[in-house]
């Protein structure tokens, strides 16, 4: 790979309009002050997900975070595409679509199909392999973890995961750049879940089978590790929050991976998932939300 340094990144792709997509395309437009470009093959996301922006820089603007002016500069840096065939040449690109690893391969194989072989390429994966998703490019040395916490313009952390391929220039490259969005990186090895999930999907699961249990309602749960343990919000809040489908795509991920049974995604989470009843995203999931339209 050629030697590629962060400050000659100029444009980026964001493989993905969703809620973590658009967050990352945000503060890469407005801190970094980078040419934007999302990539997603579902017209209507890419609208709901533009509009969200716009409000995050609306209230912004209300909240005096920024002016009117740089509303309107952020917004003239962001444009979209409907497929990877009809993206712009990109420095840098993100992926965030969701946890499939089938997705992401295929992904990975038409960019780098697509893109020069300097351009570095990144997963927002929270817990599959980087070296599995790396094997499906062309240059797998150019390919990176690069995990943001959602949501993406709050959170000041990235994890940084290098897979077995990855070379020493994308690793220097891309933790600079996560710098010059204004965020603290740490760096785990490519093992399942990394550090943060790893961490807390057990957490949550385990939440879930006190619930499905019967050892507590879900209010005395949230409230006992919220007040015991000064957590901003209880599990089962923050797995509704981040979406109950995703905690389930990363336990299976961890009890697939690890082949250790304290992985095993609690039978309620399953069931909720079934139902439909996904969290925020979907007006319920552990607790009821205003219907999202």
């Amino acid at each position: 790979m050629t030697s590629s340094s962060s400050k000659s990144i100029k444009n980026i792709c964001v493989v993905g309009a969703g809620q973590m997509g658009i967050g990352i395309g945000l503060v890469a437009a407005r801190v970094a002050k980078l040419n934007i470009q999302f990539v997603d093959s579902n017209p209507d996301q890419v609208q709901r997900g533009l509009a969200f922006l716009d409000s995050l820089l609306i209230k912004d603007v209300t909240r005096g975070r920024c002016t009117e002016d740089e509303r309107t500069e952020v917004k003239s840096r962001i444009s979209s595409a409907p497929s990877i065939s009809e993206m712009n040449t990109a420095d840098f690109v993100i992926e965030a679509v969701s946890e499939n690893v089938q997705l992401k391969r295929k992904i990975f194989r038409e960019l780098s199909e697509k893109l020069p072989q300097e351009t570095i390429l990144a997963t927002n994966t929270s817990s599959i392999s980087i070296t599995k998703i790396a094997s499906a490019a062309r240059w797998p040395e150019n390919v990176v973890g690069m995990h943001f916490m959602n949501p993406v313009p709050v959170m000041r952390l990235v994890e940084i995961i290098p897979g077995l391929q990855t070379s020493g220039d994308t690793l220097d490259a891309t933790l600079e750049l996560a710098q010059r969005m204004g965020k603290t990186t740490t760096m785990s090895q490519d093992v399942p879940g990394f550090i943060a999930n790893r961490l807390l999907m057990p957490y949550i699961n385990e939440a879930m089978v006190a619930l499905q249990e019967g050892i507590a309602t879900r209010e005395d749960i949230d409230t006992t590790m919220k007040l015991g343990t000064n957590t901003p919000m209880g599990p089962l809040t923050l797995a509704d929050f981040i979406g109950l489908d995703t905690c389930l795509a990363i336990m299976k991920v961890l009890h697939e991976e690890l082949g250790d049974s304290k992985y095993r995604p609690a039978v309620l989470l399953q069931k909720y998932v079934d139902a439909g009843w996904l969290g925020v995203k979907s007006g319920r999931g552990i607790y009821k939300y205003e219907s999202k339209k």
